[in-house]
């Protein structure tokens, strides 16, 4: 992993990928316990946001997908002055 790495966009493209916060959940877990190196990026990431490894991941999603729909929302409003 480089040390420019993002490790929220990595979140971000397994949802994409996966399309299920479950399914991205699992292949997370997995990845995490073969990379040792992607393990001590999220160790240091929860800690940076508050979150506790166990519940990392599931945090960034819910937050992820709540701002996912307020865009959307965003969007309906924009449409409904119209």
């Amino acid at each position: 992993m480089e040390d420019l790495f993002d490790i929220t966009q990595y979140f971000e493209s397994l949802l994409h990928q996966t399309g299920s916060v479950d399914i991205a959940e699992a292949e997370f877990k997995r990845t995490i316990a073969e990379d040792n190196q992607l393990h001590t990026l999220y160790r240091e990431w929860c800690h940076d946001n508050g979150s506790s490894e166990r519940n990392g991941f599931l945090d960034f999603c819910e937050e992820y997908l709540e701002s996912q729909d307020s865009k959307w929302d965003s969007l309906s409003d924009y449409d409904d002055q119209e």
